[in-house]
């Protein structure tokens, strides 16, 4: 028996700055994946998305911006990993860049940021400004030990796909 709980409710916060006056918005967008102990790396077992949340109510998306207008916060994703069921495994979270008005990188988006916070605890803040090429970046893996406990994993990782595809492949 373990008395480690580890990680429970975490909060992953997006911000940047709205595109210049007269230009077509910046419309980014959090999505959460996640992978069950049969399939850890596969295919995700449901996608958390714009104006989505999981079957079980334990990743929400609460805020959600089209223009980067949010003062402050321009979308939120809350993750309550300890009411996560036993065969979730994995946890990915990314950020896509909408590409409805043509080609855009995140070396074209003003003060892209991802936060990532465990309650008081800031767990990461990620500056994606200078990410050439990229459409789509994982930020942020939550994984299960074997004691049951949830651990996070930094680092970020580019992607150069439409949103879509970026969903479906952003945690191999």
């Amino acid at each position: 028996m373990s008395f480690n709980k580890g990680l429970e409710r975490i909060d992953v916060e997006l911000m940047w700055d709205p595109s210049p006056l007269g230009s077509d918005p910046h419309d980014l967008d959090l999505v959460a994946a996640t992978y069950t102990s049969h399939a850890p790396t596969a295919a995700p077992a449901y996608l958390v998305h714009v104006d989505s949340r999981s079957p079980d109510g334990t990743i929400t998306l609460s805020r959600d911006s089209r223009d980067g207008r949010g003062l402050g916060v321009d979308e939120q994703l809350t993750l309550e990993l300890d009411r996560l069921a036993d065969r979730y495994l994995r946890v990915v979270v990314g950020v896509a860049i909408q590409q409805n008005h043509g080609r855009l990188t995140f070396e074209r988006i003003a003060r892209p940021e991802v936060r990532i916070r465990s309650g008081r605890d800031q767990l990461a803040l990620e500056d994606l400004s200078g990410k050439s090429g990229w459409t789509g970046a994982r930020v942020a893996e939550f994984v299960r030990d074997g004691s049951g406990a949830w651990g996070f994993r930094a680092g970020v990782h580019g992607f150069d796909a439409d949103p879509e595809t970026f969903a479906t492949v952003m945690g191999y």
